[in-house]
C-alpha cells in the first residue's frame, strides 16, 4: 500500500481541537482500531483515549465485550431508555472504555470483515487479544496489516506470551495471579495464598502495552517504521512483582506471606487504634524516630534492637507488640492527626467508595462526570495521571454499535452496502435518541 492509499483509509474527522489556552492533546490525530476485549487491552486503549487518541472499538453485534455482560451491577437506564436497554450498561464495561467510538461488525461476514481489515490498515495501532492463529486466520494479524501498512504498531495482549507452550493457554487474571507468584506472596502469614481484591495482572499488562506503544510510536511517527508488540499477563506481573523476584533470586528461596506487613521494611504495615485500622510506614530510621517521638515512645527510639531498620526487622514481633500497644490507647483519628502532624507516613483503611469522597473531597478531583446515553449522569474515575496544561477529555462509554454507520461510512463504504450489512446482521448500529 503507498503513503496515498494509507491516506485514503483516513477517516474525515478532523482530530479533537485543543481547549483555547489549553496545549493539544498529546495522541490527537492517532488512530487506534482496538479489537481487544475484557480489560487488559481496554484499559490500554482508555488510558491512549484519554490523551487524544481516536479508539474505534471492534465488538461482535448482539454480545460485544464480555464484559457488557459481566454485571450486576449495572448503571441502570433512565426511564425513557429502561424498555430498549435493560438492564442496562455493565459496571465491569464502564470502567475501562470511556473515550471510545463502537464498531459492532461479525467477521465471520466476508464484507464485515473486508472493513475491518481496511480499518486496521488505516489506523496508527492495532490492539488484539484473540487466541493464538485465530487473528491470522482472518487476515488482521501483524503479518498482513504490517505488510500493507509498514508504520502501523501492531500490539497483541495474551495471558502466557507468543512462546509459551501450549499456545492457545487462556490467561484469566486468578490463574496469572496463581501462576506469577503474586498469590503467594498475598495474605497472612499463617494463612493461605489469597489473590488480590482487583485483576491487578490485567491492569498491569494494560499499562505496559500502553507503554509499548506509546514508545513504538514515537520511532514509527519519525522513521515510519512501525513494531509487533506481545504483551502478556505473566510477564506484566512477574516484572510487576519488583523486589519480591529479585529477592528471590538473589536467595534462591521463596519470599514468605506477611499479611500486611513488609517484607524487608519495619514498621511498614496495618495497625489497629481504640476504633479502626490505620497503616503506618516508616519508610526509613528518620521516619521510625519521628514515629516514636510522635507516639511519645521515646524509649523505642533508644533502644539498640531497634536502632536501624536491619534491627528492627530482625527484631520484627517485639517492636510490632510495643507500637501496638500504645497505638490501640487512642481513636484512629486522633492517630491520623498526630502522625499527619509530624510528617509520619499515615493512612486510614478505607473502602472503595469512601476512599472515592475522601480523596475528591481532599482536592484530588478524582472524579469526572459525564452524560451516558441511556444511563443519565455517570460518575467516572480519571486515569491516574494528569496534564497541567491540557485536560483529559471525557465520553461516556459507547452503547455496543452506537457508531457503525458513522465509522464505515468514514471508511467510504457507500450507504447501500451498509444497509445490506445491517440487514442480513452483520453489523449492528444502535441509535441514541
Amino acid at each position: 500500500m503507498t503513503p496515498s492509499d494509507h491516506e485514503s483509509t483516513r477517516p474525515s474527522r478532523d482530530p479533537a481541537e485543543p481547549t483555547e489556552g489549553h496545549a493539544p492533546l498529546p495522541l490527537a490525530g492517532v488512530r487506534i482500531a482496538d479489537l481487544s476485549r475484557v480489560l487488559a487491552g481496554p484499559y490500554a486503549t482508555m488510558l491512549l483515549a484519554d490523551m487524544g487518541a481516536e479508539v474505534i472499538k471492534v465488538e461482535q453485534p448482539g454480545r460485544g465485550d464480555d464484559t457488557r455482560s459481566w454485571g450486576p451491577p449495572y448503571a441502570e437506564p433512565t426511564e425513557e431508555h429502561r424498555a430498549a436497554h435493560s438492564p442496562g450498561e455493565a459496571a465491569y464495561f464502564l470502567s475501562v472504555n470511556r473515550n471510545k467510538r463502537s464498531l459492532a461488525v461479525d467477521l465471520k461476514d466476508p464484507e464485515g470483515l473486508a472493513a475491518v481489515q481496511d480499518l486496521c490498515t488505516g489506523s496508527d495501532v492495532v490492539i488484539q487479544n484473540f487466541r493464538p492463529g485465530v487473528i491470522d486466520r482472518l487476515g488482521l494479524g501483524y503479518a498482513e496489516i504490517g505488510k500493507r501498512n509498514p508504520a502501523v504498531v501492531y500490539c497483541s495482549v495474551s495471558g502466557f506470551g507468543p512462546e509459551h507452550e501450549p499456545q492457545d493457554r487462556p490467561g484469566f487474571d486468578i490463574v496469572v495471579q496463581a501462576e506469577s507468584g503474586l498469590m503467594a506472596t498475598t495474605g497472612p502469614a499463617d494463612g493461605p495464598a489469597s489473590k488480590v481484591g482487583v485483576a491487578l495482572t490485567d491492569v498491569l499488562t494494560g499499562l505496559n502495552a500502553a507503554v509499548g506503544i506509546l514508545g513504538a510510536l514515537m520511532r514509527a511517527k519519525v522513521t515510519g517504521r512501525g513494531e509487533d508488540i506481545s504483551v502478556s499477563l505473566v510477564n506484566s506481573t512477574l516484572s510487576g512483582l519488583v523486589n519480591l523476584t529479585q529477592q528471590a533470586l538473589l536467595t534462591g528461596t521463596e519470599p514468605k506471606r506477611v499479611g500486611n506487613a513488609h517484607t524487608t521494611i519495619v514498621p511498614y504495615q496495618t495497625f489497629p487504634t481504640a476504633d479502626a485500622e490505620i497503616v503506618v510506614a516508616a519508610g526509613n530510621d528518620a521516619l521510625y524516630r519521628r514515629l516514636c517521638a510522635a507516639i511519645d515512645r521515646p524509649d523505642l527510639a533508644e533502644d539498640p534492637r531497634y536502632a536501624t531498620n536491619p534491627e528492627r526487622v530482625a527484631h520484627r514481633e517485639e517492636l510490632v507488640g510495643e507500637l501496638t500497644r500504645t497505638l490501640t490507647s487512642r481513636s484512629a483519628d486522633h492517630w491520623m492527626s498526630t502522625l499527619v502532624d509530624a510528617g509520619v507516613p499515615v493512612g486510614r483503611v478505607r473502602g472503595v467508595l469512601d476512599a472515592l469522597r475522601t480523596a475528591d473531597a481532599s482536592g484530588d478531583d478524582v472524579l469526572r462526570t459525564v452524560e451516558h446515553p441511556t444511563a443519565g449522569l455517570l460518575e467516572q474515575v480519571r486515569a491516574g495521571f494528569r496534564m497541567a496544561d491540557t485536560p483529559v477529555p471525557m465520553s461516556a462509554p459507547p452503547l455496543l454499535g452506537q457508531h457503525s454507520q458513522e465509522v464505515l461510512t468514514e471508511l467510504g463504504m457507500a450507504p447501500d452496502r451498509i444497509e445490506a450489512l445491517l440487514d442480513r446482521g452483520a453489523v449492528q448500529q444502535t441509535d441514541v435518541d
